[in-house]
């Protein structure tokens, strides 16, 4: 079968047809396929800013378009552009061809190929394998990611998870919004700041539609959030679950540790909490056999860092209940208890904690079912698909890395796959 046939198969363009075939021999051995194509006699040129057909004006000197590579040989499409005289445009420039977007020397079916195996591989190690350059790679991934986000579906979202990730020194956060459903979980939006405004920004763009039918939003207890979900979506039972609550403890009582472990040196007792750290976060069941004869070793000593993570135990109870009653009452309970501890660090959680009380008590009301875990899950993938990316140097640039890996978003379906 010729090589023209088989392009005819499957990347068959109309008024277009592929003309010789000749293979060039480059530097070190390497060989080159260059296909040329030719417009049928009898079309007349597309104008590339108004999408009409107009009078051929002149052609230009022939170009090079990057198709996919066949048995390890690099593939070309070689034509010479037509220039149109468009009345609508008023003006000449230049057609628009099937198998290429604007001035690009990529064809669409080679920024696919090299966009799949992007998912897969860093762009520099696709850029490698496949004798191109990062930018192309980059390129071939933004056009499959604005092709992805133009024909995605977000209708029926009834859970989403917003949360924050630094991309950057210095304090640069972006804010992320995932859908969390049971039958669909992926990227919906990403913000370049953590603010009230750029939160309000992913509501109004995707419409009062949309955030009325929020059922459940999954959050952290940053209150730019909280007051812009309070206010875009006030139906939605608005969770803190224990993810982000149990974080907030564990910080606590590393603050404690840090103090009581200078306090100790300072009054010149002997470093008993050394090398404590982990066993005072962990729970019991996580720890190594060296770091439970640690914790049996403190448990003699009448500590802070003791008390703490005692209490942070004790709090472990609250997600066993069923009743929104219960829980309410042991939370009340619980922080009544830790306000008399003398423990600042714990104290200021429990003060947290009542002010949040509604939203921490929506975790039953949601029945226990959601958790930001996914988010967080999400949160390691959206950092591994920058550093797989490496490279950019752009915030669009890590857009199109985390909605390309993240995003789920669809592709237009081929008669071939590539990758």
């Amino acid at each position: 079968m010729l090589l023209k046939t088989i392009l005819n198969r499957v990347q068959r363009h109309k008024s277009f047809v592929y003309d010789k075939v000749r293979m060039i021999e480059k530097a070190k051995g390497n060989h080159v396929l260059e296909i040329g194509l030719k417009a049928r006699s009898n079309s007349r040129p597309i104008c590339s800013g108004c999408h009409r057909a107009g009078p051929t004006y002149d052609r230009l000197p022939e170009r090079l378009f990057l198709f996919v590579p066949l048995w390890q040989i690099q593939v070309y499409f070689v034509y010479a552009m037509r220039r149109v005289n468009c009345a609508h445009c008023g003006k000449v420039i230049v057609e628009e061809v099937p198998w290429a977007v604007g001035k690009g020397r990529l064809t669409k079916a080679c920024q696919w190929f090299l966009a799949r195996w992007a998912q897969r591989m860093s762009w520099q190690e696709v850029a490698r394998a496949f004798h191109t350059t990062w930018d192309h790679v980059h390129s071939s991934v933004q056009y499959a990611v604005q092709w992805g986000l133009v024909h995605r579906v977000t209708e029926g979202v009834k859970t989403i998870g917003v949360d924050e990730i630094q991309y950057a020194r210095g304090h640069q956060y972006l804010t992320l919004v995932y859908q969390i459903d049971k039958g669909c979980k992926r990227l919906l939006w990403i913000g370049k700041e953590h603010t009230a405004d750029c939160l309000r920004g992913f509501f109004q763009l995707m419409g009062e539609p949309f955030a009325h039918g929020l059922k459940f939003v999954c959050s952290d207890m940053w209150r730019a959030y909280l007051e812009v979900i309070a206010e875009q979506a006030p139906q939605a039972v608005h969770v803190l679950d224990r993810f982000h609550i149990m974080k907030l403890m564990n910080k606590a009582i590393d603050e404690v540790r840090r103090e009581e472990v200078k306090r100790l040196k300072q009054d010149g007792y002997e470093p008993i909490l050394k090398n404590s750290r982990w066993c005072l976060l962990k729970r019991l069941e996580n720890m190594t056999k060296k770091q439970t004869v640690k914790l049996t070793e403190l448990m003699r000593y009448n500590l802070q860092s003791m008390r703490a993570k005692l209490s942070r135990d004790d709090f472990q109870r609250f997600w066993d209940y069923e009743s929104v009653g219960w829980a309410a009452k042991f939370l009340e309970e619980w922080c009544s208890r830790t306000m008399r501890s003398k423990i600042e660090p714990m104290k200021k959680v429990a003060r947290t904690l009542r002010s949040h009380k509604e939203l921490l008590l929506n975790w039953f009301r949601a029945d226990g079912e959601l958790s930001s875990g996914v988010v967080e899950g999400f949160n390691n993938k959206a950092k591994l698909a920058m550093r797989k990316a490496y490279g950019f140097r752009t915030y669009e640039a890590i857009q199109h890395a985390l909605y390309h890996q993240l995003g789920a978003l669809p592709t237009p379906e081929m008669t071939h796959e590539f990758a």
